[in-house]
C-alpha cells in the first residue's frame, strides 16, 4: 500500500536541504513546493503565504510547513496549529542546523551573524544589495557596528562556499568562524514527520 501524500510548504533556503532528505530517503509520495526566499528580508509576509499556499492543496491532503518561526513571532506558529498542520520548531533554520540545543547553548552570542550555505551563496542578493551597501557602503557602520563575528553554519564541506564565507565577512568586517553542521535537526525532524504522514 502507497503512503498517502504529504505536501511540504518549504522556505525556498532550505529547498536544497529538503530535497536531500526526501531522495535519500525515497519519499516518492511527498510533493516539495518553495515559497521565496528573500520572504525572509520581510518575515512579516511568512505567515499570510504559507496560509496562501495551505489554500491551494487539494482539500483533505497532508502538509508539513517547513519554516522554523523565523521572525513571525508566533504567528506562523497559531496558524499552523489551527490548520492542524505540522511545522519545524525553533526559532528559525540557524538552529535547526546547528541543532536547538547546540544554539540554544549559544543563545548569549548577540553579536554573532549567521550564514548558512544557502546564504553564503547568495549573500550579495539577500544582504549586501537589499541593505543598500552596493550603493552606499558607509552604511556597514551603521547595520553592523554591534556584530562582533560572522558565524558560518557549514551544511556542506564546499571550498567554494567557505571563499563565499570569508568574503562576505570581508564585506563586512567582521571575523570569520565557521561551524560545520552537516543538517543538524532538520533531517530527522523532516523524516520523523514523512515517515509518520504515511
Amino acid at each position: 500500500m502507497l503512503p498517502e501524500p504529504i505536501h511540504i510548504i518549504a522556505c525556498g533556503a532550505l529547498a536544497r536541504e529538503i530535497k536531500a532528505v526526501i531522495d535519500l530517503n525515497r519519499f516518492g509520495h511527498v510533493q516539495l513546493r518553495c515559497l521565496p526566499a528573500i520572504l525572509h528580508n520581510t518575515p512579516d509576509n511568512i505567515t499570510a503565504a504559507v496560509s496562501e499556499a495551505l489554500d491551494a492543496l487539494p482539500p483533505g491532503e497532508q502538509a508539513f510547513v517547513a519554516y522554523a518561526d523565523c521572525g513571525t513571532g508566533g504567528q506562523l506558529a497559531a496558524l499552523c496549529e489551527a490548520r492542524g498542520v505540522p511545522m519545524f520548531a525553533g526559532p528559525h533554520c540557524y538552529a535547526l542546523f546547528e541543532t536547538r540545543l547546540a544554539f540554544a547553548a549559544h543563545e548569549d552570542e548577540i553579536g554573532a551573524f549567521y550564514l548558512t550555505d544557502f546564504i553564503a551563496r547568495q549573500f550579495d542578493a539577500f544582504v549586501w544589495r537589499p541593505l543598500g551597501l552596493d550603493r552606499h557602503p558607509e552604511l556597514r557602520e551603521m547595520y553592523f557596528a554591534h556584530y562582533d563575528k560572522l558565524v558560518y553554519l557549514a551544511q556542506t564541506e564546499d571550498a567554494a562556499l567557505t571563499a563565499a564565507a570569508q568574503e562576505a565577512a570581508d564585506k563586512l568586517g567582521l571575523p570569520l568562524e565557521i561551524r560545520p553542521t552537516g543538517l543538524g535537526d532538520l533531517a530527522g525532524d523532516l523524516r520523523q514527520a514523512l515517515t509518520a504522514s504515511g
